[in-house]
């Protein structure tokens, strides 16, 4: 070998085609440099045996192109790789059925080795280009696609064997091999489904059973037949606005092919089936526009077109599909709205206001409840003094036209108006202007009352004019007279009574004195409101203003007049003075502060300001109170002489500390004591007289001897149904008590007993030495009180049947005194007695015996002895009957 000497690779592959009419070579290889420049031949097809010369070239690489002729050259700038490129060139005739295919091959030109460098030699391969099968095939199946081979087979009797999709794996059974290498196709394919499949083929020595080739990667591509049509993709819905210029972009109509793309069963073409007039399509794109500007909404608001859209770019026997699309003509401003009359006349009463005058119907052919037909109307003339108001009713788009300011009939007995109806948005794609018309309004004269010649006067005056003084005139006239003749006047309010209004002539008055410092003052003004009445009764109302401008009618004053200083030991004590003028400037601030005569030595002045002063002591004051007098002035220098009162005194936190007091009682302790004495005794009082009873005169019969007795209780007089007189008891014998008058005074304080004789009856008990009776009247008047019995022995002898009777007189008034006593002082021991007594006699003759036993009986027995009380219980019986 020659050194330096060159050695290529040469990579070659043959394929075995088979064509449709057998005039083409099935396959065709060719040696190319790696780099390709564009517009290199690469090789020519043989179309020599062909007895059709025209024929359809075409190729499946996109950098390739294929000539009428069969000259292939490169369209662009390409690389071949090392294992080669291979691509597919389509023969097609005229006829139908003619077509065929040749498979090209192409290798790079080896390059050249080092010659330092040791060639290997490499194991030979198997690369078969990619098989192509046709979808849609018709039976019979199998059918036959191409044979595989490995370079192994040479040296070995081989066999062969397929796995992967298409064979053990889904779609499962598609296809096979025979055991010589040759591929089989089991059923028809769908490309849309699949576009390809790829699977492994493998080689084994038939005596081995061994491999003798590494296993080879088998791709087989599903070619595409023309087997959909396009359909046209989402909504066909457009909208546009009307009277838009022609070539307007309306929108695009898109459609999808299934089959391969960028082949010629996927080239689309559009066109239009219907609105052809007015609308147009771009064939290749798809995109809708206008070919008229004269689309009204108003004439047509929507419409539909008939679009198609066929594959193999239109060729007439490709397969298309039709869809309806839907153009709507959104609204402009195109037609302002118009009146249904020309003018209108209408009347109204003078004095009206806030009245619906007229409705102003208007048609507009704009799209309703939108910007473009809402009315909006303008009074443009006739309404200077706005008079009038105009509103649109949002259901009916009329205008309303309304008075908003009552009308005068002496001032404008006639108006003319003139209204505009406008919309919302502006006017576009119309040279067509606002719509106007005339409004005449007549006002109605009708009776009114007196108007003033201004709803307000005002005036200006100072305060403390003399009560007297003509400060004005506020006077009202009548529309139709135009004079005010026959019309008065008459306050409505007056906060301060500071004015007085003159009933026929409306002059104002001063009536009070007027006092700018005065609350019914607000901001210098004072306002009252005058009523003005005609001969008919008519009124109007009219307010005056009052300017009220300040006098110096006031002195500065003390604001706090009582002060304190605060006890420093060893410093003299200070505090501030304030004053402050009701006037204003200039009759107020800075004031002048003076001290009167006879101060100097003790206090000074100092710090002085607009409206205060230190009040400051010469030396240390003792504690105490202080009357110090100032002269305060004002700026204009009036002013008079006040005293503050000033206390030195300790201090916390600035409060004097309060001085200790002592624990007797003062004059007002003293009154209070006295004034609860005093109620506790009228409500002693009020006891006694609520718990007595009447003076009732009760004689009682003693001849039965029974020594019957009157017991003091709380409620002794009969009620008030009792008629009868009172119980008079017959004369009793014996004691000195013959043909005597005895009587019980209920009062509640004790009982009055009566006798022409009593002072005798009081010795004789005297001197018996059982009791004694103490009275403060004399003979013949003797007063009975309970609480001035004395009983020395309450139970004992006898002195005859007076005794007695008196004994057991005396015993009961001195338990019944006892017990109301106890009730009057309301000691804790007095519920002590309050508990069942038993008597030890209770009087001769009685039926029913003891009371106390009575009382103490536990056991229930009845109530018939009732009935035989004796002759005392039925004459009380009586007594309590109403006759």
């Amino acid at each position: 070998m020659v050194p330096g000497a060159r050695f290529f690779v040469w990579f070659s592959f043959t394929v075995v085609a088979v064509s449709e009419d057998y005039c083409l070579p099935a396959t065709l290889h060719a040696t190319v440099p790696e780099e390709i420049k564009m517009g290199y031949i690469v090789s020519k097809v043989d179309l020599g045996r062909c007895v059709n010369k025209e024929l359809r070239l075409t190729t499946s690489d996109p950098d390739f192109a294929v000539q009428a002729d069969g000259t292939i050259s490169a369209l662009q700038n390409t690389r071949i790789p090392s294992e080669g490129r291979a691509f597919l060139i389509r023969v097609e005739g005229q006829e139908p059925g003619q077509k065929g295919k040749v498979y090209v091959t192409l290798s790079a030109e080896p390059k050249e080795v080092p010659s330092n460098k040791t060639l290997r030699r490499t194991k030979r391969r198997w690369s078969p280009l990619p098989f192509n099968i046709k979808e849609n095939e018709m039976p019979p199946f199998p059918k036959n696609i191409e044979m595989i081979g490995s370079d192994s087979a040479q040296d070995n009797n081989v066999y062969y064997r397929i796995f992967g999709p298409g064979v053990d794996q889904a779609p499962v059974g598609l296809f096979s091999v025979e055991s010589n290498g040759l591929l089989k196709v089991h059923r028809s394919v769908d490309r849309e489904e699949k576009a390809e499949y790829v699977f492994t083929a493998r080689v084994f020595s038939i005596s081995t059973h061994q491999e003798t080739d590494q296993p080879l990667p088998v791709t087989v591509k599903v070619e595409d037949v023309n087997d959909n049509a396009p359909v046209f993709a989402g909504p066909l819905t457009y909208s546009i606005l009307e009277h838009c210029s022609s070539g307007t972009s309306v929108g695009r109509a898109n459609a999808t092919d299934r089959d391969e793309p960028n082949t010629l069963h996927t080239k689309l073409r559009y066109r239009l089936l219907s609105g052809g007039d007015l609308f147009a399509i771009d064939p290749s794109g798809g995109l809708l526009s206008t070919r008229s500007s004269s689309l009204d909404r108003e004439v047509k608001d929507k419409y539909e077109i008939i679009l198609e859209v066929r594959d193999m770019d239109g060729q007439p026997k490709s397969m298309f599909s039709t869809a309806t699309a839907t153009v709507v003509l959104d609204d402009i401003n195109d037609n302002p709205p118009t009146f249904q009359q020309g003018s209108y006349n209408v009347k109204i009463e003078e004095n009206k206001n806030d009245v619906l005058l007229l409705r102003i119907p208007v048609d507009d052919k704009d799209l309703k409840k939108t910007p473009n037909w809402n009315a909006k109307y303008i009074i443009t003339k006739g309404n200077e003094n706005s008079n009038f108001r105009i509103e649109t009713d949002p259901e009916t788009n009329e205008g309303l036209l309304y008075v908003s300011k009552a009308l005068d009939y002496e001032k404008t007995p006639n108006l003319k108006l003139e209204v505009s109806a406008q919309n919302e948005a502006k006017l576009v794609g119309t040279t067509a202007p606002w719509a106007s018309i005339p409004v005449d309004v007549t006002v109605i004269n009708v009776d009114e009352g007196p108007e003033f010649s201004s709803p307000n006067l005002f005036l200006r005056i100072k305060e403390n004019l003399p009560n007297g003084t003509l400060i004005g005139r506020y006077t009202a006239t009548d529309p139709e007279t135009k004079t005010s003749s026959g019309i008065k006047y008459y306050k409505l309010s007056d906060p301060a009574s500071w004015i007085n209004v003159g009933e026929s002539t409306g002059e104002l008055k001063v009536a009070n004195v007027i006092d700018r410092e005065s609350s019914f003052v607000k901001d210098d003004k004072y306002n009252i409101t005058v009523r003005a009445v005609d001969q008919s009764s008519k009124s109007a109302t009219g307010t005056v203003i009052i300017y009220i401008d300040d006098v110096n009618d006031n002195f500065p004053e003390v604001t706090s007049k009582d002060l304190i200083i605060c006890e420093q030991p060893g410093k003299p004590g200070s505090v501030k003075v304030e004053a402050r003028d009701n006037d204003e400037d200039p009759f107020s601030a800075p004031f002048t502060f003076t001290l009167a005569g006879g101060q100097d030595e003790k206090w000074r002045l100092k710090d002085h300001e607009e409206s205060s002063v230190v009040l400051e002591a010469v030396h240390e004051l003792p504690r105490g109170t202080y009357t110090v007098p100032l002269i305060i002035s004002d700026l204009q220098s009036v002013g008079n002489m006040q005293s503050v009162t000033v206390r030195i005194c300790k201090c916390l936190d600035g409060e004097c500390l309060a001085q200790q007091s002592s624990a007797a009682f003062g004059t007002w302790g003293i009154l209070a004591m006295l004034s609860s004495l005093a109620l506790l005794l009228l409500l002693c009082v009020f006891l006694v007289f609520a718990c007595g009873t009447k003076r009732e005169k009760v004689y009682i019969d003693a001849s039965d001897a029974t020594d019957g007795m009157l017991l003091k209780s709380n409620t002794e007089a009969p009620g008030e149904e009792v008629m009868s007189s009172n119980i008079m008891r017959t004369a009793v014998s014996g004691a000195g008590l013959d043909q005597k008058e005895v009587f019980i005074n209920g009062s509640g304080k004790g009982g009055t007993l009566n006798s022409n004789n009593f002072s005798t009856m009081q010795s004789t008990y005297q001197a018996s030495g059982n009791m004694f009776l103490s009275s403060a009247y004399p003979s013949g008047a003797g007063n009975y009180n309970a609480s001035q019995l004395m009983l020395e022995e309450q139970y004992g002898g006898v002195h005859g049947e007076l005794a007695e009777h008196t004994n057991t007189w005396r015993a009961n008034g001195l338990f019944i005194s006892k017990k109301l006593n106890s009730f009057l002082t309301e000691q804790d021991d007095r519920y002590a007695d309050d508990i069942i007594h038993s008597y030890q006699f209770e009087g001769r003759g009685s039926v029913a015996g003891s009371v106390g036993c009575c009382s103490d009986q536990a056991v229930d027995e009845g109530y018939d002895f009732l009935n035989t009380l004796g002759p005392k219980f039925r004459t009380l019986a009586e007594v309590c009957t109403k006759k």
